[in-house]
């Protein structure tokens, strides 16, 4: 066995064993050919021409394969170490390539029992140009004369860049969901689906990132949308100071770039009307929302869901992950029925009494009467490894045969490269039958069951640009798109069963805003942790999302601190969603659940069940406020949670406290994200204010210190609303 494939897994960030690097040559690089050999293979080479003419073999030397990548602890770090090893390769390196010039090459291989030979691969470099393509611009242009170019080979166009001139005092916001700076000015960065598991602040990477941002400052405001769903690259005058060079990859001769004068507001208001509106969700999603990953029995979840009634924690929304068979991600875990092509109903399955889930329904119902809504887990994937049988086996064979599933260039069907449920086949969900098909064995669920949505995980498995979808696209600019796709399926799902479209997703792209709630994704519980996860609220508001979460103090390895939690709990009970999570930890002991009563007890702390009761009940009293701003964000107002530049985007002084932010238009929010703190200095916007806790008055346009009592987060009210609101803290100020 001999494999190469020239722009190898589509791994935006790392390289394979088995490719050409660099994938796409530029005038001058040399390559380094790769392959993946049996243990049998003695010896390769590389026949390698120039324009037709005779080849000259290069010789290949063995690679030792790679250890893998350190992913951190959790329980999906193996699966991702595992996914980076692999066999070792081969490798030869080649003379610089010339654009102009066309260049060919295959592989032989000789073994023990023979020799192979590859088929002839074709590459050519590319070279930086003024011609090649056409720049659109609308809006008024701040393009930097004479800086547009570019790249193109034998193919054609692969890429355009072009500057825009920043001004003094101008700072850049947006990008997509960001964790590791509010103000991206002096940063470069890259704007491509992603599943970065944990630490993405650090990687500066992100499931949620968008071609879109605000410029705040300075004279007059204004923001760009580069209208491209390929992937793009900014550099925010790191390189050249007062420069903000962008760069994206070239799906065709021509690229629109969207310029747009003025405020926040206005700004991010022409950017929804070009790629969609948020769309309202029920008031219910304000509530706290309760998760586990090992509640995986209908006993377990009751069980949880009594705790919360009997500790007097108030819950309004439970997300079930661990409820499926693992298979289809379609039946309940237990449960007994006939395989088959049509889509089930609720009365096809047996549910056994002794069985983990033996009445999803009673169990539903049960809830609803408790004032609990239910989210069941999802994943866009039909699971291959082990090899799919039963229900499974139908559902992939149906795929594969309608033609139903995302293809590579050759006609063969995807199989998911990345670490995570590896080799699945992914539905085409570009397509509406596709996405009709779907949804259609999930429709009991919502229909007879009695689900109030779905917990839309997993829309980042999209790699390479040899993929190919139903409505036409490639890899370059399909594969960003699928996410969008997959959150529209299951809100048209339950739009059409008579329930809002509440779907809980973590990737997504230009045009997610109008497709449910969105979280932060997967996160260590630590206090740097904590900190990047603010700056991801608020950088996706800033690109219009409005229901926005995270797995407060972390879902990941050991519990957090007594303090950590309570921090962030108060930090969440002022976020759009408040939601606790835990990873699945193979229901080792102690628990890692995060659940209050779980971290009271690991951390022996006496103040977590009711300092966290407190912050739940304040919760309950916040929806009515919750629900009537986010209102004025999805009919075109400013954001819910929001960055002080929306309020006062004239004010240099915000941008030294840059994780306060505005919780509609009453409320200031000054997360306190270091530990030990008992005070913080605070920025107060012009205004008169007042404290929450005490009704003292604060006078804005200053830095202030504040108090910062554990079950006390600072959060001032503006004086103009503080009479409709202060009773929402009047039992808190008891």
């Amino acid at each position: 066995m001999i494999r190469h494939r020239p722009t190898g897994s589509g791994h935006p960030y790392a390289t394979t064993e088995d490719q050409r690097v660099p994938a796409f040559p530029v005038d001058g690089d040399p390559l380094e050919l790769r392959v993946r050999a049996a243990p049998s293979v003695r010896s390769v080479v590389c026949e390698w021409t120039v324009d037709g003419g005779p080849p000259v073999v290069l010789d290949l030397a063995p690679v030792r394969a790679s250890d893998g990548a350190d992913a951190g602890g959790g329980h999906l770090a193996a699966a991702q170490a595992r996914a980076a090893r692999g066999p070792g390769s081969w490798a030869t390196r080649t003379p610089p390539l010339r654009a102009g010039h066309r260049y060919a090459y295959r592989f032989r291989a000789t073994s023990d029992g023979g020799g192979r030979t590859t088929r002839w691969y074709e590459v050519t470099a590319a070279a930086w140009s003024e011609s090649g393509g056409t720049l659109t611009v609308e809006g008024t242009d701040r393009v930097v004369a004479g800086s547009v170019a570019w790249l193109a080979g034998g193919e054609g166009p692969r890429r355009v860049r072009f500057d825009l001139a920043l001004g003094e005092g101008e700072h850049v916001v947006g990008f997509g969901e960001r964790y590791d700076a509010v103000d991206q000015r002096g940063r470069a960065l890259d704007a491509v689906v992603f599943e970065q598991y944990k630490g993405q602040g650090r990687h500066a990477r992100t499931y949620l990132p968008m071609p879109f941002a605000l410029v705040v400052g300075g004279e007059a405001g204004w923001g760009l949308h580069v209208a491209t769903s390929a992937r793009t690259w900014y550099d925010v005058g790191a390189s050249t100071p007062g420069r903000l060079r962008v760069e994206a990859e070239a799906d065709g001769p021509e690229l629109t770039l969207r310029l747009y004068d003025g405020d926040p507001v206005k700004v991010l208001g022409a950017f929804l009307a070009d790629v969609g509106m948020p769309t309202e969700l029920p008031p219910w999603v304000f509530r706290l929302w309760a998760s586990g990953n090992e509640w995986n029995t209908q006993e377990r979840v009751l069980a949880e869901m009594d705790r919360h009634r009997d500790l007097d924690i108030p819950v309004g929304a439970l997300v079930i992950e661990a409820w499926s068979d693992e298979s289809t991600f379609t039946a309940f875990r237990g449960a007994r029925y006939e395989p088959g092509e049509e889509p089930h109903r609720l009365g096809d399955y047996r549910f056994p009494a002794d069985g983990p889930w033996p009445d999803p329904k009673g169990m539903v119902d049960e809830l609803h009467a408790r004032d609990v809504k239910v989210l069941l887990w999802q994943i866009p994937l039909m699971r291959m490894r082990p090899h799919p049988s039963g229900q499974a086996a139908v559902d992939a064979a149906t795929a594969v045969r309608r033609g139903l599933v995302v293809r590579e260039q050759d006609g063969r069907p995807y199989r998911n490269r990345g670490w995570w449920f590896p080799l699945a086949l992914m539905p085409d969900l570009s397509s509406a039958e596709v996405r009709d098909w779907w949804t259609a064995r999930r429709r009991y669920l919502v229909e007879e069951v009695g689900v109030d949505g779905f917990k839309t995980d997993g829309g980042e498995h999209a790699w390479g640009h040899d993929l190919r979808y139903a409505d036409g696209r490639r890899g370059a600019d399909g594969n960003g798109l699928f996410p969008v796709h997959y959150a529209r399926a299951f809100g048209d799902l339950l739009r059409s069963c008579g329930k809002a479209p509440v779907t809980f997703s973590r990737a997504g792209f230009a045009g997610s805003q109008p497709h449910g709630a969105f979280w932060a994704g997967d996160e260590d519980s630590t206090w740097e942790a904590y900190r990047s996860s603010v700056i991801a609220g608020i950088t996706a508001s800033a690109c219009g999302v409005v229901y926005w979460g995270w797995d407060l103090a972390g879902f990941s390895g050991d519990v957090p601190s007594a303090e950590l939690y309570l921090r962030a709990a108060g930090t969440s009970a002022f976020m759009p969603i408040m939601q606790y999570h835990s990873e699945f930890n193979h229901h080792r002991s102690p628990s890692r659940d995060r659940t209050p009563w779980n971290i009271a007890e690991r951390t022996g702390d006496e103040r977590v069940l009711p300092v966290f009761r407190r912050f739940a009940h304040l919760r309950e009293r916040l929806v009515p406020y919750l629900a009537e701003q986010a209102r004025v964000a999805v009919e075109g107002g400013p954001p819910l949670m929001r960055g002080l530049f929306f309020d006062h985007p004239a004010d240099p002084l915000i941008w030294r406290y840059p994780l306060q932010y505005k919780l509609g238009d009453a409320l200031l929010v000054v997360p306190v994200v270091e530990p030990g703190a008992s005070q913080v200095r605070a920025y107060v916007p012009a205004g008169e204010w007042v404290d929450v806790w005490t009704g003292a008055p604060v006078s804005g346009a200053r830095e202030v210190t504040l108090p910062a009592p554990i079950d006390r987060p600072p959060v001032l009210c503006a004086a103009d609303h503080w009479p409709r609101l202060a009773s929402v803290f009047a039992t808190s100020r008891g």
